[in-house]
């Protein structure tokens, strides 16, 4: 049973994050969710609205990306729509972490990271809209 949603709407712009933290941190407080699984939630929502914002469109426009958070059966999950250009962020490569630096491609960190960070992740495209949802287990 979901108890608490959290749902949110930033513009394609950096200095949204911010705001999305906070929120994010005060549903995190509301539920009782640790500290720890918050901050890994804020970090990976922050890496994914970052890519969309700076890759997903091509004008200059405004766009509305939504964000929901929820807890449900002991798991953490935030959903991401956005209607950039169609991109599963799951089909990029992990990255080879063993190569010296100046060797490594460039990009594809930042969804190592979520992929480390979370428990699991799904990619849809319903319409327009990229649908990214990322979970976490809470036990």
């Amino acid at each position: 049973m979901v108890n608490d949603r959290l749902s949110v709407a930033l513009k394609n712009d950096l200095s949204e994050i911010e705001r999305l933290s906070r929120v994010v941190a005060e549903f995190g407080a509301r539920n009782r969710i640790s500290e720890e699984i918050v901050f890994d939630l804020n970090l990976s929502l922050e890496e994914i609205i970052c890519n969309v914002i700076s890759y997903a469109y091509d004008d200059e426009n405004e766009h509305e990306i939504n964000i929901s958070v929820w807890l449900e059966d002991g798991e953490l999950t935030a959903e991401v729509k956005d209607d950039g250009r169609p991109f599963n962020p799951l089909e990029i490569p992990e990255p080879d972490i063993g190569l010296p630096l100046d060797e490594r491609p460039i990009g594809g960190l930042g969804m190592h990271l979520v992929r480390n960070l979370m428990d699991r992740l799904e990619y849809s495209r319903l319409g327009d809209k990229n649908i990214l949802v990322v979970k976490k287990r809470m036990f």
